[in-house]
């Protein structure tokens, strides 16, 4: 059964945008597993940097208009897409004009973290699990790339869990080495992340309010949780010695294709 359906999220993707090897890895991976027969989607986030004229970005009506809940306050989500040149793919990014309009990443021109980057990284999973039910796409796989996309596992098996469109998928988070030092307001940070069904025992790796309390939260719920980092990075492995979790390596070598091919397989069954 190699015609598996795989949905790829993450922070970044080459052409588009590249600040860390996330971007590099996405485009290689969701090429070749539909070169093996798989049908695949791609959804980033719409940052700043990525300019839309160059790349041919298009908003998508039909799949734009909703309103994304963080906290107390509605967003409007706007879709667009593109496509890889050279490649039989296409990229879905996610909008906003408070969270995605600014000309940078992560961080201001003085390199200060933005407060709100929490806030960014709940808009985006709950834009991308909204935009693929709009879709009418049910996913065999997602596959969850960096903190940014590290609440998509809690959702899918919790507020999602028994929606026709994620009740069947499993989730792989590929964990990689881009910490931050910043720490958001805890109890704001638990309250706006909470959704239907999602107690408050279910959040307590997020009480740190930091990047290790992100990644906590995509370990404890993923089916599967990859080491993206470099094997010599101490601090991936004392945040992986923290967890009581199998994380798995995927060497950087010629069989890393075939990995992530057997990988998706045995996940589905």
């Amino acid at each position: 059964m190699s015609n598996l359906r795989i949905l790829y999220v993450a922070s970044e993707i080459l052409p588009f945008l590249q600040t860390s090897d996330v971007a590099s890895f996405v485009r290689k991976l969701p090429q070749a597993m539909q070169e093996r027969g798989m049908e695949i989607r791609i959804l980033v986030p719409r940052f700043g940097l990525i300019n839309e004229r160059k790349n041919r970005l298009h908003e998508v009506v039909r799949l734009s208009g909703i309103n994304i809940s963080v906290g107390e306050e509605e967003k409007p989500l706007v879709i667009k897409v593109a496509s890889i040149p050279n490649a039989k793919l296409q990229v879905y990014f996610i909008d906003n004009e408070d969270y995605f309009q600014r000309k940078s990443v992560f961080h201001d021109k003085e390199d200060n973290f933005y407060k709100d980057n929490d806030e960014r990284a709940i808009f985006f999973c709950k834009g991308v699990l909204e935009t693929v039910k709009k879709l009418g796409w049910a996913p065999d796989i997602i596959h969850c790339n960096d903190w940014i996309t590290s609440l998509i596992p809690l959702y899918t098996k919790s507020t999602y869990k028994n929606d026709p469109i994620f009740q069947n998928a499993k989730t792989v988070y590929t964990v990689y080495d881009t910490p931050f030092q910043h720490k958001f307001e805890s109890e704001l940070l638990l309250e706006k992340v909470k959704m239907l069904d999602i107690e408050d025992n279910m959040l307590s790796n997020l009480k740190s309010a930091d990047y290790e309390g992100f990644v906590k939260m995509g370990v404890q719920y993923a089916d599967a949780v990859i080491n993206g980092g470099d094997d010599s990075s101490k601090s991936l492995n004392a945040l992986f010695s923290s967890v009581e979790r199998k994380v798995d390596t995927i060497e950087q070598d010629d069989n890393l294709l075939d990995s992530y091919y057997n990988l998706y397989h045995e996940l589905v069954g």
